[in-house]
């Protein structure tokens, strides 16, 4: 198993769905960062302001991360872990 160091904190907690297929959400207000290990299959998707990850009983969270996705993405590229960008035809 691979893991990836980031500094985060949840921002978002998604609890499931409604009847109506609506995400039962949790607001997280943490203002303090930490450093964690994360499993790279735990790992979603990543946008400029957010990691996406899975956690137990089903819930997915959304952690803010210290960085650029820039960064983040040379980090990923260094370890062999991104494969190059497709280019489109129009």
């Amino acid at each position: 198993m691979k893991f990836l160091e980031l500094e985060v904190r949840t921002a978002l907690i998604v609890h499931g769905y409604d009847e109506h297929n609506r995400e039962i959400t949790e607001q997280i207000n943490d203002p303090a960062f930490a450093n964690k290990l994360i499993a790279l299959e735990r790992i979603q998707s990543v946008s400029e302001q957010y990691v996406l990850v899975t956690g137990s009983h089903g819930r997915i969270m959304y952690w803010e991360y210290r960085g650029t996705l820039e960064q983040l993405r040379g980090r990923l590229a260094e370890a062999g872990l991104m494969l190059p960008m497709c280019s489109r035809s129009t």
